[in-house]
C-alpha cells in the first residue's frame, strides 16, 4: 500500500514524470546522432544504420520499443496527473508569469509544458506512421544486400516545404520543451542547491539549444540545400 500510494504521491509522480523524461531525453540524443548519417551524401552508411536497428538486433528490438513506449506513456501520464494537481491547487490561473525566486524559475517554457508535450506526442505517432510504417522503397547496398531505403523515404518527405516547415516548428516546440523540462526534471530527483540549481538550470538550456538546432539542421539542409535530391 505504502508503494502504490507513493507513485501517486505528489513527491512521487514528480519523481516518476523527471526520470522518464531524463530517459526520453537520453534516446533524444542517440536518435539525433544516428540520423547525422542523412547529412552524407552516400546513403548506404544511413541505410545500413536503419536496417540494423530494424532488422540487426533480432527480438532484442521489440524489448527496446517496448520499454521506449512504457517509458513515453509514463512520461505522459505522470505529465497529466502533476498538471492536473497543479490546475487543482490553483484554480484561479495567474495573471502574470514571473519567478518566484529560489529553485522556482516560472516562465512561459514551464507553463506550457503540458500544452507543448501534447503536440510532442501528437507528432511522434505521426513520425511513426511516416518512417517507421510509411512507403517503402528498396536499395541495394554497395555489398549486394536488399533493404529498405530510409534515406531516401526521409529525402522525399523534406523535399516538401510544408513537411518541412512543420517538422522545424515542432522541433523548436522540443526545444522549447527541454529548456524547462531537463533541468526541472533534475530538481524533482533532489538535485538542486544554490551552486547546482543555476549550473543545470544553463545546462538544460544549452541542451535544448543543442537538440532543437540539430534536428531543425537537418530538413533546413535536406530541403534548402538539396532540394530533396538524393
Amino acid at each position: 500500500m505504502r508503494f502504490s500510494m507513493s507513485l501517486f504521491s505528489s513527491i512521487g509522480k514528480k519523481l516518476f514524470m523527471g526520470l522518464s523524461g531524463l530517459m526520453l531525453s537520453g534516446f533524444i540524443v542517440v536518435h539525433l546522432l544516428g540520423n547525422l548519417a542523412l547529412l552524407n551524401p552516400d546513403r548506404d552508411p544511413f541505410n545500413k544504420y536503419a536496417h540494423f536497428l530494424t532488422h540487426g538486433l533480432g527480438n532484442a528490438i521489440y524489448v527496446a520499443e517496448f520499454l521506449l513506449a512504457a517509458i513515453f506513456i509514463i512520461h505522459i501520464v505522470y505529465a497529466v496527473a502533476v498538471t492536473w494537481g497543479n490546475w487543482m491547487a490553483r484554480p484561479v490561473g495567474y495573471a502574470k508569469v514571473t519567478n518566484a525566486g529560489g529553485t522556482s524559475r516560472k516562465s512561459i517554457a514551464s507553463t506550457t509544458m503540458i500544452y507543448g508535450g501534447v503536440l510532442i506526442a501528437i507528432f511522434t505517432v505521426m513520425h511513426l506512421y511516416h518512417f517507421k510504417f510509411g512507403e517503402v522503397i528498396m536499395y541495394t547496398t554497395k555489398d549486394g544486400q536488399q533493404i529498405r531505403d530510409l534515406y531516401a523515404v526521409v529525402y522525399q518527405f523534406f523535399g516538401n516545404i510544408w513537411n518541412t516547415v512543420f517538422y522545424i516548428v515542432v522541433m523548436l516546440i522540443l526545444g522549447f520543451h527541454l529548456s524547462h523540462g531537463v533541468w526541472s526534471a533534475f530538481q524533482s530527483l533532489g538535485l538542486n542547491g544554490r551552486r547546482f540549481t543555476p549550473f543545470i538550470q544553463g545546462f538544460g538550456y544549452v541542451f535544448a539549444v543543442i537538440m532543437g538546432v540539430g534536428f531543425i539542421g537537418l530538413p533546413f539542409y535536406i530541403y534548402f540545400l538539396t532540394g530533396g535530391a538524393q
